[in-house]
């Protein structure tokens, strides 16, 4: 439960923000202090992994009061020293791609969420409502669903699937922080947040010091990723691009994955034209393979059942890809389903764990495996998604029948055999968990 000091300190430096929404701030560290510090310190993760010092939630935990006292000291005094991050790579896709992830100790991650917990009411008030990611009261599910309503009321339109490359790697630090003086001119927090960009990264035993980026996996990247973005991106969409186009046109971002559709052909053309040269400006790349332009317009009577190939195209965004296709009622809808290198991804996992934990007892793997399907279900549970799911359900279960037959010597089990011991440990039914029917109402 929040404490009600911090939230209300919260709520005052909201209200400041948006009654002088060009001021900057100079007294906003003064807000942190120990009630802070242990709200941040409950909102921290205690099961995370554990940064270069090894030091684990329950170790520091042990003398708690002590050592937040000790933390702010050093926060205040400028005397506290950002430790290195833990590099660590995690896949990306189905492929040998890796995306690199950060690591901070727990006390590090405690600071970070305290200041966090500053910026994060000052600059709701700036953000715009087509950012989705990292955002109080949003999700993924909110941007899915805002990006179906407009091309709905569109009915489709030209598409620019925007991909930034390498994005938390190649953010400029000088940029960055000419952004955040605009709103914080606070000395201890800029300070704090100067160290953390300039900390070190452990990698392989040696700490290099990245001069550009912030990485993904710090409590505070996701903050400072969208303030950037929102200067770079959203506000420059909705206050220079969008008064010069002929026809309507909206933005939908989460993080830095963004889809920008348009009316026109022409509007759509000329901003995938000056989006390299934007993004170049604050040190940024557009993938240029990744990054497309594709027509994805409501289907005209005619165009299916030709021998022609279809004008339209499909794109992912979140997870699920996005294409046209016809409702119950025989109407064209923007439809969405789980996309095929996240499905192969879920799968591998699935594959893995059972392989690890074969030798389970069978009520123990079926709670695990019930858990992991609820968990998936509770995300690519969308409208129009059920076979995807239910397909997904029937490969778990070819997996998991697999791997049963493997911790017995090859033992063949039948799937007779195999949908009595299913009858008995049975797994959650495929379920529609986000319904767009439901929100319309």
């Amino acid at each position: 439960m929040e404490s009600v000091d911090v939230l209300t300190k919260q709520r005052r430096i909201a209200e400041l923000a948006r009654i002088h929404p060009e001021v900057s701030f100079t007294s906003l560290a003064h807000h942190i202090d120990l009630r802070w510090l242990h709200e941040a310190y409950q909102r921290t993760r205690k099961d995370a992994a554990v940064g270069v010092d090894g030091q684990t939630a329950a170790e520091y935990a042990k003398n708690l009061g002590g050592n937040l006292r000790d933390l702010l000291e050093r926060a205040k005094a400028g005397t506290y020293f950002a430790p290195p991050v833990r590099r660590v790579y995690i896949p990306k896709g189905t492929g040998t791609e890796t995306r690199p992830i950060g690591i901070p100790s727990f006390e590090d991650k405690v600071l970070q969420r305290a200041a966090q917990m500053v910026l994060e009411p000052l600059y709701e008030q700036e953000f715009l409502d087509c950012s989705y990611g990292f955002r109080p009261g949003r999700s993924a599910h909110d941007a899915l669903e805002a990006l179906w309503k407009g091309l709905m009321d569109m009915g489709g339109g030209w598409i620019i699937d925007l991909d930034i490359r390498k994005f938390f790697d190649t953010l400029d630090q000088n940029h960055l922080r000419e952004i955040l003086k605009r709103r914080v001119r606070d000395g201890v927090l800029l300070r704090l947040i100067g160290k953390w960009l300039k900390a070190g990264v452990l990698e392989d035993g040696g700490v290099s010091y990245p001069e550009r980026g912030t990485p993904q996996g710090g409590v505070i990247s996701p903050i400072l990723s969208n303030i950037y973005l929102h200067d770079v991106l959203d506000r420059w969409f909705a206050n220079e691009v969008k008064p010069r186009l002929k026809g309507k046109a909206f933005l939908i971002r989460f993080a830095d994955d963004a889809v920008l559709v348009f009316a026109r052909k022409e509007d759509a053309e000329r901003v995938m034209e000056v989006l390299p040269k934007r993004f170049g400006k604050y040190g940024l790349t557009i993938h240029p393979e990744k990054t497309r332009l594709i027509w994805f317009g409501k289907p005209q009577k005619g165009e299916e059942g030709t021998s022609e190939p279809p004008r339209w195209e499909k794109f992912s965004f979140l997870g699920f890809t996005h294409f046209w296709g016809r409702s119950r009622k025989g109407m064209w809808m923007v439809k969405r389903k789980t996309e095929s290198s996240r499905f192969a991804r879920a799968l591998k996992r699935i594959t893995e764990w059972c392989r690890r934990n074969r030798h389970r007892p069978l009520s123990e793997q079926q709670r695990i495996l019930a858990q992991k399907l609820n968990g998936h279900y509770a995300y690519y549970g969308i409208s129009g998604n059920i076979r995807c799911l239910q397909s997904f359900l029937y490969q778990v279960m070819r997996i998991w029948r697999k791997w049963l037959m493997r911790r017995s010597r090859g033992q063949y089990i039948s799937w007779e055999h195999f949908l009595r011991l299913f009858h008995r440990y049975p797994l959650p039914a495929a379920r529609i968990v986000h319904s767009c029917y439901a929100m319309n109402l």
